[in-house]
């Protein structure tokens, strides 16, 4: 075992995400995060001893809400669209900015109010109040230091090429407050189509100072709600127990988790959060898992049963064997893919992203002929007013509502679907899983456990079942067919002497040959029997059994048809609940199995099933599943095996039971962390509400710049003589981002 010298963690080097050779020395790391961090700064992290295992805030990855392609190490600003980055998975929350913009905003807000009070003096019935260097006095701070984040921002848009809302927010306040200025310290500079009716020039100090006040109380509501988006992920993390109780001959030892190892003895006491993942060697209890998987109902767990991390152990007492540990726990997978999923883009986000690109140039040539307009036929002071709509039109435009609608909704519901046991692979399955009305199940370890066992061995031959059975259990033990598995486990608790078998092959989806004790033995199929060019009446002797819902398979011996083997695999005691909601919810269900038809539509007899379709290779799945796409139809599948990779990867969407292997999860876009198929009907819920908030935020989005921007350039005034002040320009402004926002947290509580 080796530890990472960036954040401490224990790990495999054979498994590490990575390696670096430094001064003779080969490093191995948990992930590529710690690799780019080291190879930075090595001596930094082999000065000291090693790193907690929750990276610090200057060497954690921070990313973009609104861009997840930007990934930086350490907290900033996006240089596409200058919002705060946000920690990526694992990362320590930064509350820097947020505490930064709240400082600023109360000395903004405490020197904007008597600037606001005397702009309002004739409103409330007083006298105009002309109080100009008092003015300049008032609203310098509050613009050039409240105001300097996004003026800062401002400057690295224009430096990046990249127009964004600072662009405006600089443009906007920069002019009417150098207007100002102007105004005060030079007025004979302007003409008369500036001066107001009693000769002065208008200064602005108060549009200036209140539209920082007001874009920075949008900026700290936002970053709070932002930062509530990521709480299902901060719950997570926080599930894992600090410490574990390692068993070191016969005596116990409290060790931090970072010290535990794979194949070290554990022990578990009540109450207690189960430390990794394992096997239970000792003891038996009922284990809360509903943290991972969102069913509220413990599980027994007793010797041989599997445990994961941050479990909540009942009141008995369990001893485990430590399989997973770090990186390679279930949590830590969850969070990872979750984490990899939210910097994801949605294709509804096309949309959004095509009008952001030109979103800014428009506002401000809309901006520039709202200018050209009042300066050439407005009423006097033209100037002032062309000035006046102007800025209004550059502050009220938020491109950030746009930007923000589909992402900030995606991330939520990925956290939420992550607290009910269900993983996104990417936000277009979040996005797709809501149009599925077929769903294409696999039958062994889908419907049911995946635990077959042996039920009946019908000899056809010469040969009496102790002698078929070990002949075809020393062959199948070669097999990695959970089928195969069974029988070579019945054949072993029998007390059969299994024999080592030579020439092993296996025809995927059709059987097994091999030199068992000097003879030629061959398991498979009816098929597999037939193009082996064996033939008799064992087809017809296989129905009783096939009409029972159990798999029948056939052995040869030298040659000869020598008996069946039936086996069977329970339904799981949660399919058939899944499949009456599903089909409550309109999905015809298509059930493909490489069990023999009778087998095969037993089983969908007792459940339900709309289409069952048996005796299909792995090759044959994929195709099934493009012809029901040529149907019109909208498909998902669901499996757990290396034969459903390529059903999976056609699908439009993938369901991958997370009991099932690597290569089914990686081919999938949504992983159920338990292999419970109810969880699809949460998922698909979770798909249509969060396709919903989506829609909600980007209507009110467009609708609210299609309405705010003209009424800010002036085209109420014509009719009825009303402009829009930069003031309620800026409110608008920094409530409509934050207002996406708080919709996409409703989310959090929608019903699955």
């Amino acid at each position: 075992m080796s530890i990472d010298p960036v954040c401490g963690m224990t790990l495999d080097p054979a498994t590490a995400a990575g390696h670096v050779d430094y001064r003779g020395t080969t490093y191995h790391f948990c992930s590529q995060h710690c690799v780019h961090a080291f190879r930075a700064d090595p001596e930094k992290f082999l000065a000291g001893k090693a790193r907690p295992a929750t990276p610090a805030k200057a060497d954690a990855n921070y990313t973009c809400p609104m861009h997840p392609e930007i990934v930086q190490v350490g907290p900033g600003s996006c240089p596409k669209c200058g919002m705060a980055l946000v920690p990526m998975e694992g990362a320590q929350e930064d509350d820097s900015e947020l505490r930064d913009l709240t400082r600023r905003l109360w000395v903004s807000a405490v020197l904007s109010v008597p600037l606001l009070l005397i702009a309002m003096a004739p409103m409330l019935g007083a006298q105009q109040l002309k109080y100009p260097y008092v003015e300049f006095l008032l609203a310098t701070p509050v613009v050039l230091w409240g105001g300097w984040p996004f003026f800062r921002k401002f400057w690295l848009s224009l430096k990046n090429r990249s127009p964004n809302m600072y662009t405006l927010i600089g443009l906007g306040v920069g002019l009417a407050y150098i207007y100002s200025v102007a105004a005060v310290f030079a007025p004979g500079l302007f003409p008369a189509e500036f001066r107001m009716h009693g000769g002065e020039v208008g200064a602005y100090f108060e549009a200036a100072a209140v539209i920082v006040t007001l874009v920075t109380v949008g900026e700290v509501m936002q970053l709070r709600a932002i930062g509530e988006t990521g709480q299902a992920i901060r719950q997570l993390l926080a599930l894992a127990p600090e410490t574990a109780v390692r068993i070191e001959r016969n005596e116990e030892r409290e060790v931090p988790l970072s010290e535990v190892q794979v194949g070290d003895k554990l022990r578990v006491r009540p109450g207690a959060k189960i430390p990794v993942d394992g096997t239970v060697l000792e003891g038996s209890s009922n284990v809360d898992e509903s943290m991972l998987t969102g069913e509220p109902v413990p599980v027994a767990k007793k010797a041989g049963a599997r445990v994961s991390g941050a479990t909540l152990n009942g009141q008995g007492t369990l001893v485990i064997r430590a399989e997973r540990v770090g990186a390679d726990t279930l949590l830590a997978r969850i969070v990872h893919m979750v984490g990899e999923a939210q910097r994801t883009k949605a294709p509804v986000q096309r949309l959004a992203d095509l009008v952001a690109a030109y979103f800014v140039q428009v506002v401000i040539a809309i901006a520039v002929a709202s200018a050209i307009v009042w300066a050439l036929w407005g009423p006097e002071p033209r100037l002032a007013y062309a000035l006046v709509n102007a800025v209004a039109v550059l502050i009220i435009a938020c491109p950030c509502a746009v930007g923000l609608a589909t992402p900030i909704s995606i991330t939520v519901a990925m956290g939420r679907g992550a607290m009910n046991g269900v993983l996104f692979r990417n936000a277009e399955a979040v996005e797709k899983l809501r149009e599925v009305d077929t769903l294409v199940v696999d039958k062994t370890g889908t419907l049911t456990l995946g635990k077959p066992r042996l039920t009946d061995v019908i000899p056809l031959g010469q040969l009496d079942e102790a002698s078929v059975l070990k002949l075809v259990g020393s062959l199948e033990r070669a097999s990695e067919h959970p089928l195969a598995q069974a029988i070579a486990q019945s054949a072993a608790e029998r007390g059969l002497e299994l024999e080592p078998v030579r020439d092993f092959f296996s025809m995927t989806g059709q059987g097994v040959v091999g030199t068992v004790a000097g003879r030629q033995v061959a398991v498979g199929s009816a098929r597999f029997m037939q193009s082996a060019g064996l033939s008799g009446n064992f087809i017809q002797k296989a129905e009783a059994l096939r009409a029972d819902g159990k798999t029948a398979l056939f052995a040869a011996v030298d040659g000869a048809v020598a008996a069946i083997v039936a086996v069977a695999d329970p339904i799981k005691d949660t399919t058939p609940e899944a499949v009456r909601a599903l089909k409550e919810e309109g999905v015809r269900i298509v059930m493909l199995s490489g069990d023999a038809r009778r087998t095969a539509e037993a089983v969908g007899r007792r459940l339900g099933i709309d289409e069952v379709v048996g005796e299909v290779l792995p090759e044959q799945k994929a195709e099934k599943v493009k012809a029901l796409q040529a149907g019109g139809g909208c498909v998902a599948m669901a499996g757990d095996g290396i034969n459903d990779a390529p059903a999976l990867a056609q699908a439009d969407v993938g369901i991958a039971m997370g009991t099932g292997t690597d290569v089914a999860i990686e081919s999938a876009g949504v992983t159920l962390v338990k292999g419970d198929l109810r969880a699809i009907v949460k998922a698909m819920r979770l798909s249509r509400a969060t396709m919903r908030n989506v829609k909600q935020n980007l209507f009110f989005a467009f609708l609210y710049n299609a309405l705010g921007v003209p009424l800010a350039a002036g085209a109420l005034y014509p009719a009825f003589g009303l402009l829009l002040s930069p003031i309620f320009a800026g409110a608008a402004m920094a409530l409509s981002s934050v207002s996406v926002v708080g919709n996409a947290l409703r989310l959090r509580r929608a019903r699955l």
